[in-house]
């Protein structure tokens, strides 16, 4: 090729390569056996020139490669560089790879389980941390020049996303960000707010993914391509994809050959050949079996795969039908290095413990190549499944969606069992974004020429719907940003309420609310336009038509409402009269399809509320059971009694009388036209208008009569166009109000909190008092409730067993509210400060309502639960695992895992707590000591 160029075009090619070499990302570039992909290239080169970048691709594509560059860049400039990961087991895992390529000496890891070389120049931690040591105005912020945001879209989560934008918005100027996303659909949105809050900020987005994904749908023994598509595949460019004929035949058939009875009264009519094409069909279509997917992968040569179930218990189950099926994907070679592996990784768990957490069970799943990966697992378990799928020791993994969530795990193929999964509230389809999320796992980068997902066909499978899934690469990253109490204390300590405020209306949560805002304005332009245009048609010569249209309207408004009054009062004054109604009492029912005479068999009015007392609010008033002249027996409603209604007569009805029987009610029938028939209803004398002697009534009409655009020849064409005005100003006046409610709504939130906190002395203006102060340190959902227990001395005096129970009511939640069942608690003080710790709750929920700061938006304390009092007062008290799993009915890992954030909060307690005349401070560290054991304790750095 150089042989083709001109002396000036080599010269500049050759300045280029020099040019190149004395960068920061040349020497970069070699530390990766692979070349880089043009959106990494891009992204350093941005960030080389001092900007901030956001880096939104798809899952697997190699965004890590960016902030590992910030890292070489701060190590170069002598500088430290924050890696932040949303959850512990990626902080663990991203600290693993940076000591490899950098050793330990430069690295450290900060989660709430472990602080690891705390002064390295490379800390990889969770956000949280970065937020604590924000607000606290660590030291360990010094000389810091990077901080990565690995999987930044979790701001959209609602439990947690707000920490994002907190840290965001608090780093020093001096600081580049580094935001790797998912890809997102509005990911130019989110950097222009990256640009307003953090300075110029460089948006890549990557939407091809490096290893093409082909889509399937298995059902029975065959496997379809969900997309026919007429030139490349796997999202790399295809022109068109149109969903594969054969499925929707498919889905089409199985539809329609849903059992009908009527169809199969036929009997011998029915063909044999309709009988036998049937069977055929049933052949053909059924979900196959757990084991019998993954055998047919591996027999295609599609393992290692990873299948999501949405259960636990699916994920386990799974695992135990495979190995009564009698499937193995390891040589004896492969069995012999699991061994290896996991008795090392397990080494320190004590040999009473292994069976309780069915240590035995999994070993033997792992050592076939087969295993679970979910919440409810021991972290160890975890990670020694994570670390042997990454080897190919484990081929076939069953996962809950957690597993999705940034950890490295790729795959050949990835199985969907179904598209229906609980979302804490009821069953739902997953999103377009969970489908990519889920998906994303399938192909490994230099491993794979194509990954696969395929999705198992369920009775009911909409093939069009699963290729909107599917082909909807994208999702919007929507903030979940909303302020708390520890926000406010820590923002107005360091800032004052006024600059807070300010501050605070920079999220990204009020820059899409105000953007959202624009295109209701630009509709609210229009339409005052329009109202000029109205304004101009209804103007008359003789006076001002819009007062003379308002007359108009009054008048008829008036009228409406007195219309409405007294039809309420008939209807009131019939119902009045139907609860007066006695069994016997013979009526005239005035209206209806059962008009004429009947007789009352049971007046209809619910139980507790006779002679016109409420024992509770009904809405539809009496419905009497009658028997009409005709001999039907029916519930009428208020509807039938638009006039009020009276016993013309009585009638005895016999004990016998059945309704149910034709005799019966014809006899009684016959009894009633006998006694009643020959009287003649009395009728109701219609009442005088309320409105022809009302005097507002009057007055208006006086008025209008009296105006001068009244005898307007053009009257009538006027009004309607005042009319066009009224609903169009009508329309604009509502798009203001939504204007209104979407402008400062951070603000305002932010106010109502900071009004509450004044009411309860943990500021004054812009003063944090003491009570403050120690809110400031208290960081979770129930930080209010944890300062108001310790400034009410609720806590005093309890063992560190007792505090460890009643800690755990601030952080614990069950996974599925069982109301009907009590929890057990230990007794003596710590049951009296549980309680009293619900009781301070009411008082904060009553005061929470006062100022209007809601829950359902995301704001406020959630009631304390106490479901996991018993289990940590039980540990904390050195009791066994066996003993306390069986008693608490928890999975090992969801029992470690409230442990270690019961103990988070412990740190936080006694870091809060006062430290003269307390036991609270000394018990809490106590109380740490003793949670701190056994599989609690187990380090997940290795």
């Amino acid at each position: 090729m150089t042989e083709d160029l001109t002396p000036a075009e080599a010269y500049a090619a050759a300045r280029a390569r020099n040019a190149e070499q004395a960068t920061a990302l040349a020497p970069f570039r070699e530390m990766y056996e692979f070349g880089l992909d043009p959106f990494q290239i891009e992204a350093c080169q941005a960030l080389e020139a001092g900007k901030g970048v956001l880096v939104a691709a798809p899952t697997g594509s190699g965004k890590t490669i960016v902030g590992e560059f910030a890292v070489h860049l701060a190590l170069l400039q002598g500088r430290k560089c924050f890696y932040t990961t949303p959850i512990k087991a990626l902080s663990n895992q991203k600290y693993a790879d940076l000591v490899k390529r950098y050793g330990p000496g430069k690295v450290g890891l900060l989660t709430g389980d472990n602080s690891v070389n705390g002064d390295a120049p490379i800390i990889v931690m969770t956000t949280e941390v970065l937020r604590n040591m924000l607000y606290a105005g660590s030291q360990a912020l010094s000389g810091l020049g990077y901080v990565v945001m690995d999987e930044v879209h979790y701001l959209s989560d609602r439990f947690r996303g707000a920490v994002w934008e907190e840290v965001i918005i608090h780093l020093p100027e001096s600081v580049t960000l580094v935001s790797l996303s998912a890809t997102v659909s509005n990911a130019e949105e989110f950097g222009d707010w990256l640009d307003t809050v953090r300075g110029d900020t460089e948006v890549i987005v990557s939407e091809s993914r490096p290893v093409p994904l082909w889509q399937h749908v298995l059902a029975g023994r065959r496997m379809y391509d969900l997309f026919e598509e007429e030139t490349d595949h796997g999202g790399r460019g295809a022109s068109r994809r149109e969903v594969n004929p054969d499925l929707l035949r498919l889905a089409r058939t199985e539809n329609t050959r849903t059992y009908n009875p009527r169809e199969r009264r036929r009997g011998k009519m029915v063909r044999e050949a309709d009988r036998e094409r049937e069977r055929r069909q049933r052949s053909r279509i059924w979900t196959p079996g757990r084991p019998e997917v993954i055998d047919r992968l591996d027999t295609e040569g599609l393992l290692p795969a990873i299948t999501f179930i949405f259960s636990r218990a699916g994920c386990e189950a799974a695992v135990q039908q495979c190995l009564y099926a009698g499937l193995r994907l390891n040589n004896d070679e492969a069995r012999q290095r699991v061994r290896e592996i996991v008795e090392e990784r397990t080494a320190a768990i004590p040999s009473e413990d292994l069976h309780v957490l069915g240590y035995y069970e999994w070993l033997e799943g792992l050592e076939r190549g087969i295993a679970a990966h979910h919440a409810g697992m021991l972290p160890t378990f975890k990670e020694v499944v994570e670390e042997l799928f990454v080897r190919g020791l484990v081929k076939a993994v069953f996962a809950t969606e957690t597993l999705a969530l940034g950890i490295n795990m790729p795959a050949r193929s990835v199985i969907l069992e179904k598209l229906v999964k609980w979302n804490g509230e009821q069953h739902a389809d997953i999103t377009p974004g969970e489908y990519t999320q889920l998906t994303g796992r399938a192909g490994r980068r230099g491993i794979d020429v194509e990954g696969h997902a395929v999705v198992l066909w369920q009775r009911g499978l909409d093939p069009g719907h699963l290729a909107g899934l599917a082909g909807t690469r994208t999702y919007p990253l929507r903030s979940s940003f909303k302020p708390s109490y520890n926000m406010a204390v820590n923002l107005v300590d360091q800032f004052g309420a006024h600059r807070s405020r300010e501050l605070l209306e920079t999220s990204f949560a009020q820059f899409q609310a105000d953007r959202s805002v624009v295109g209701i304005s630009r509709q609210v332009q229009k339409n005052e336009e329009g109202l000029d245009g109205y304004r101009e048609g209804m103007t008359c010569h003789l006076g001002d038509f819009e007062e003379y249209a308002r007359l108009r309207r009054d008048l008829k408004d008036r009228e409406t409402e007195l219309a409405k009054q007294g039809a309420a009062q008939r209807r009131a004054a019939a119902a009045a009269s139907l609860e007066k109604l006695k069994p016997g009492d013979v009526i005239h029912v005035p209206t209806g399809k059962f008009a004429g005479l009947a007789l009352v068999l049971d007046p209809g009015i619910p139980a507790g509320r006779t002679n016109g007392h409420r024992g509770f609010e009904y809405h539809d008033g009496p419905r009497p059971l009658v028997l009409t002249a005709e001999r039907q027996v029916k519930r009428l409603a208020s509807i039938d009694f638009p006039v009020p209604v009276e016993a013309m007569e009585r009638l005895r009805i016999p004990k016998s009388f059945n309704p149910r029987s034709p005799q019966s009610r014809r006899d009684l029938a016959s009894a009633l036209r006998t006694k009643a028939g020959h009287i003649n209803p009395a009728r109701h004398r219609k009442d005088r208008s309320v409105a022809a002697d009302d005097r507002e009534i009057a007055r208006l009409r006086t008025e209008l009569r009296a105006h001068p655009c009244h005898g307007c020849d053009e009257r009538e064409d006027h009004a309607r166009w005042a009319e066009r005005y009224h609903r169009l100003q009508r329309d604009t006046k509502q798009l203001e109000r939504r204007i209104e409610g979407r402008t400062n709504t951070i603000a305002r939130t932010f106010d109502r909190i900071v009004a509450l906190l004044t009411e309860l002395d943990y500021l004054r203006g812009d003063d944090v008092t003491a009570n403050g102060k120690r809110l400031a340190r208290l960081y979770g959902e129930l930080d209010l409730l944890a300062s108001e227990c310790l400034r009410e001395g609720v806590w005093e005096g309890l063992t560190p067993p007792e505090l460890a129970a009643c800690v755990s009511a601030l952080v614990f939640e069950a996974r599925q509210s069982d109301d009907a069942v009590a929890p057990k608690l230990p007794a003596g003080k710590a049951k009296v400060a549980l309680g009293e710790m619900v009781r301070i709750w009411g008082r904060l929920d009553a005061l929470e309502e006062e100022f209007k700061i809601s829950q359902t938006e995301g704001v406020g304390q959630r009631e304390p639960d106490l479901g996991f009092a018993w289990a940590a007062y039980q540990w904390a008290s050195d009791k066994g695992l066996d003993e306390v799993l069986r008693e608490a009915e928890m999975p090992a890992g969801d029992f470690v895992r409230w442990c270690k954030q019961v103990i988070d909060v412990l740190g936080q307690i006694a870091a809060a707590a006062p430290k003269e005349n307390s036991t609270v401070a000394k018990n809490a560290r106590k109380a740490v000591e003793a949670l701190l054991r056994g599989v609690v304790a187990y380090s997940s750095v290795t």
